[in-house]
């Protein structure tokens, strides 16, 4: 059963960085690019160092898409879903998540 998972107020992440939480088991990467209450959460592990990295990337656009390339390899995740502009095998998983009422930053869990 999924549920919702507090994991920081959105004045903690400041505008255009991320940060990383823990939801269940998973690493996640929150992101905030823009001085707004637009978010998205990502897989915090870069698939291709094996690392806990992408909450540490820099946030980019390309094709109208915002991404963030991770700090190691540089390789390219698309923020709204996952997808891995620079190889489609290692596209990584994306979580739902949005900003309650009080102004808390909360991912849906799927377990």
């Amino acid at each position: 059963m999924s549920q919702w998972i507090t994991v920081c107020q959105l004045d903690d992440i400041l505008p255009e960085t991320g940060v990383c939480a823990l939801v269940g088991h998973e690493h996640v990467a929150v992101f905030r690019p823009y001085d707004s209450d637009e978010i998205y959460a990502i897989s915090n592990i870069d698939p291709f160092a094996q690392a806990s990295v992408l909450s540490r990337g820099i946030i980019g656009q390309h094709d109208n898409d915002l991404y963030v390339a991770s700090p190691l390899k540089k390789q390219r995740f698309r923020l709204k879903d996952g997808y891995c502009i620079d190889d489609a095998d290692y596209s990584i998983a994306h979580y739902e998540v949005r900003v309650n009422t009080d102004g808390f930053v909360e991912v849906k869990s799927s377990s």
